[in-house]
């Protein structure tokens, strides 16, 4: 047996009895209306909710919104973009993108977050190099808080999952809040059911 074997059969005869973890509750609170508080709370962050487009008026809804835009870049079938993403795509690819449009996975009422992982941008710069960034909500996704998001399996399963709340600030400078200064410009949000399968 070598020194190594030796030692690592040590440490595991002496490990101490295994127990369960305590539970970490949920923190909840009433919410007479989860979007509400959603929009709410993505406001104070600086973003923006739109109202529900009409069935099949989400392009027009999403180009209206940004009339001078010239590249827009999709991670979901929803929206046909200018710039079609697939996982080979190259994030340097994307930074000359005026609109970036995806689907949250959720929505956090108490911080106004949405949920991205790989699934949901395809390509994970697209969430930060777009100048604008366009967030597709089904508003019966949006869990009340952080513990509730962060029970979601995809944070076991997901490579990379990030939750956005708001456009790109900073207030470092002589304490003026500057927005878009190292990321989107704006962050939009679209509630439109998600597609049954």
């Amino acid at each position: 047996m070598s020194s190594r074997d030796f030692i690592l059969e040590r440490v595991r005869g002496n490990q101490p009895a295994s127990r369960a973890l305590p539970e970490v509750p949920t923190f909840d609170r009433a919410l007479s209306s989860p979007f509400e508080a959603y929009c709410a709370a993505l406001e104070r962050m600086g973003g923006r909710v739109t109202e529900a487009p009409r069935p099949g008026g989400l392009d027009a809804l999403v180009r209206g919104l940004f009339p001078d835009a010239r590249v827009f870049a999709s991670a979901t079938p929803e929206f046909v973009g200018t710039r079609t993403l697939q996982a080979s795509t190259d994030p340097r690819e994307l930074n000359d993108v005026d609109v970036g449009v995806v689907r949250a996975r959720c929505g956090v009422a108490e911080t106004g977050s949405a949920l991205l992982s790989e699934t949901e941008t395809i390509v994970n710069a697209i969430a930060f190099l777009s100048q604008h960034l366009v967030v597709l909500l089904d508003p019966a996704s949006i869990v009340p808080n952080l513990h509730h998001a962060y029970r979601d399996p995809l944070f076991q399963q997901a490579r990379y999952a990030v939750l956005m709340t708001g456009p790109s600030a900073t207030a470092d400078i002589e304490g003026v809040l500057i927005r878009g200064a190292q990321g989107v410009r704006s962050f939009t949000v679209v509630p439109m059911p998600r597609p049954s399968a």
